[in-house]
């Protein structure tokens, strides 16, 4: 089994260090890591610093760092608008799309969407899309962590705005007859994918996107739903794109 990875906010300068607050006390806690077992800190920025438990603490550990790395960033990058779904839907996408690869999330407030995302409200629920990123990427190994961004409820025309902005963007939709499995891809830069809420992307929306840029793409004969087609989509991507 490969070594747990712990977030900390930058690596460590010298050969010794101590992981404490939250992160150290899930690894000494809750994963009960024990002298001479391997772990990883990572900055969520691609540094990496490979180490070993020297001594364990009441909430802490001491480790020996053994070697230092930096993964470079994603390019292209895989950004992925997803409509906000309601009940826990949209987290349930959050966490898969963190595992295979997603490098930013847009939430978007799409005309369909059943949840509303203002105020208070909507900060507190982007936040616990950060926290599931967050998780996500530890669980999945990842150096760099994927963004969060845009207001929490972001507009189509704000979305529009990076399409337009982007490399290539890409709508799901299941009426569209072009797949994405052979839509034509840039080399650098960022590909939007939009995915809609669980009633789908209006008349409206769609021909926004697509005067924006965006070319409608489908990825089979079955409709998937929310918290599933962008997983999906990103699988095809990262195949690709060779990071498979």
């Amino acid at each position: 089994m490969s070594a747990p990875l712990f977030l900390v906010d930058s690596l460590p300068a010298g050969s010794s260090y101590t992981l404490d607050g939250p992160e150290g006390h899930h690894a000494a806690t809750v994963q009960r890591l024990r002298v001479g077992e391997a772990l990883i800190l990572a900055d969520g920025r691609g540094g990496t610093a490979r180490a070993e438990v020297t001594a364990v603490g009441r909430g802490s550990v001491e480790v020996m760092v053994s070697a230092v790395g930096q993964e470079p960033a994603a390019d292209p990058r895989l950004v992925v608008v997803q409509g906000i779904a309601k009940g826990d839907r949209g987290e349930l996408a959050v966490q898969a799309m963190t595992e295979v690869g997603v490098d930013e999330i847009l939430p978007w407030a799409a005309s369909r969407s059943v949840a509303q995302w203002r105020g208070d409200r909507g900060v507190k629920a982007r936040d616990k899309w950060t926290a599931t990123a967050r998780e996500a990427a530890k669980q999945a190994r990842r150096s760099w962590l994927p963004v969060v961004t845009g207001d929490p409820d972001c507009s189509t025309k704000r979305v529009a705005d990076r399409i337009a902005g982007a490399a290539a963007a890409f709508v799901l939709h299941e009426e569209a007859t072009e797949r994405l499995s052979t839509a034509a891809l840039p080399e650098q830069g960022d590909i939007v994918l939009v995915v809609g809420p669980e009633g789908g992307i209006s008349d409206a929306e769609l021909e926004t996107f697509r005067e924006a840029g965006a070319t409608p793409v489908r990825l089979g004969t079955a409709v998937l739903r929310t918290s599933t087609a962008g997983v999906a989509a990103l699988a095809v991507l990262n195949s690709r794109l060779t990071r498979w």
